[in-house]
């Protein structure tokens, strides 16, 4: 399984728009079924340049999914960000492979 991971530092100018846009862009990624889920943090740590960061993880069923998303989706979902918030927004992305998975039993 793949993690499509984007790190958002938002303008504290726009921070409160950008909120409620994430959540309904959130969606709109999940609606093109390359994705099983998304997960959206805030980042604890203060960045430098000031604003606050925003990850949002996004968990593809495949690598042949997330390729398709590169193909078919993104390009057109990350311009409506560009055109409503321009540079007050600023993104970075990363892939990432889940190699195994642990989880606490308490039985």
């Amino acid at each position: 399984m793949y993690i499509y991971n984007v790190t958002v530092n938002v303008d504290d100018s726009i921070h409160d728009e950008w909120l409620l846009w994430i959540k309904e862009h959130i969606p709109q990624v999940l609606a093109t079924g390359k994705f099983e889920k998304a997960t959206l943090t805030k980042v604890l740590v203060e960045e430098d340049m000031g604003g606050q960061t925003y990850s949002i993880q996004y968990r593809s069923y495949s690598r042949e999914a997330l390729d398709s998303y590169y193909k078919d989706d993104a390009d057109s979902l990350r311009q409506d960000a560009s055109k409503r918030f321009g540079e007050k927004s600023l993104a970075f992305r990363t892939e990432l492979q889940i190699i195994d998975e642990y989880t606490v039993n308490f039985t």
